[in-house]
């Protein structure tokens, strides 16, 4: 696949490749854990149990969809780009696969994206919106930052993952929404998918005759 952007991936991918120091790696490992498959598993599995203990059932749809499914788009996307990582081999290295776009990337922009859209309806201060915003920004910023610093992918590669990433939670917010139009959310909204709901009566139950 053609990249009209590979002279300044590869100058990108180059130049953190120089400068990369025992301490820079580890720090941008540590980075990079907020995206790893083993990180998210773990905080989709406590997700998914609080969502059935509560019976939100359209946000455990919309969770699993959105995140585990967008995922495995990537890793279809990845085997169709086709595309070689910028570095294979060195003492850091501990990747395989294809490279466009980055796994650890769109994993982080669907879970935290995700959670931010969960959370952003119940805030009513706009500081804490704002700040749910750039917490989650910044979480997907350090994970696509780590992934080009050490080497694993382009910048293309993360700059793609994010952009699918949001398009594929935009889908899934207006796949799901039929669902979320059966319900009635109460004041006391966990969620934007499913809160405390009440299920809609088809009819109102008729008024008992004053006379009766």
């Amino acid at each position: 696949m053609l990249n009209p952007l590979a002279g300044p991936d590869h100058e990108v991918a180059g130049w953190f490749h120089a400068h990369l120091t025992r301490t820079f790696v580890s720090v941008l490992r540590a980075f990079t854990e907020f995206g790893s498959s083993e990180w998210i598993g773990v905080v989709l599995f406590f997700m998914v149990l609080y969502f059935v203990w509560k019976k939100y059932w359209p946000s455990l749809v919309t969770l699993v969809v959105a995140v585990p499914g967008g995922m495995l788009l990537n890793e279809w996307m990845k085997t169709a780009v086709h595309r070689q990582r910028p570095f294979l081999h060195g003492w850091f290295v501990d990747w395989s696969g294809y490279s466009f776009a980055s796994g650890h990337t769109i994993g982080a922009t669907l879970l935290y994206g995700q959670l931010a859209l969960f959370i952003l309806p119940v805030l009513k201060a706009r500081h804490w919106r704002r700040l749910t915003v750039a917490s989650a920004a910044l979480l997907i910023a350090l994970v696509g930052f780590s992934r080009i610093a050490l080497g694993a992918h382009f910048l293309t590669d993360v700059l793609g993952a994010i952009v699918f990433g949001i398009f594929w939670l935009a889908f899934c917010l207006f796949a799901t929404k039929p669902m979320r139009r059966r319900v009635v959310p109460t004041p006391a909204m966990p969620f934007i998918s499913e809160p405390a709901m009440v299920l809609v009566e088809s009819a109102e139950k008729p008024a008992q005759s004053l006379l009766s």
